[in-house]
């Protein structure tokens, strides 16, 4: 998750821990009330307050970059430097 948020250069206003808030980097957020988005880096799991979205790293990217959640996969592993991993069926 720590990458993901690095890759899409997200800036928190609050961080305690492993949890950090801020705007939500999907729908980027203006609101009075910037911290519509919460990360917890440890459980790799992100929450939108907007949208009561509570997902992992690849649901984030792929909302993030408009992409469906396999192409969003294969995305994010191209661009962290990750060999994308090949599933074999039985």
């Amino acid at each position: 998750m720590a990458r993901v948020l690095e890759l899409l250069e997200y800036e928190p206003l609050e961080r305690r821990g492993d949890q950090l808030r801020g705007p939500c980097p999907i729908h980027e957020s203006q609101s009075a009330k910037p911290r519509t988005f919460s990360v917890d880096l440890a459980g790799n799991r992100f929450r939108c307050f907007k949208f009561q979205a509570q997902v992992n790293q690849f649901d984030l990217w792929a909302q993030a970059k408009s992409l469906d959640l396999h192409t969003a996969a294969k995305d994010l592993c191209q661009k962290a430097g990750v060999e994308v991993p090949w599933v074999t069926r039985w």
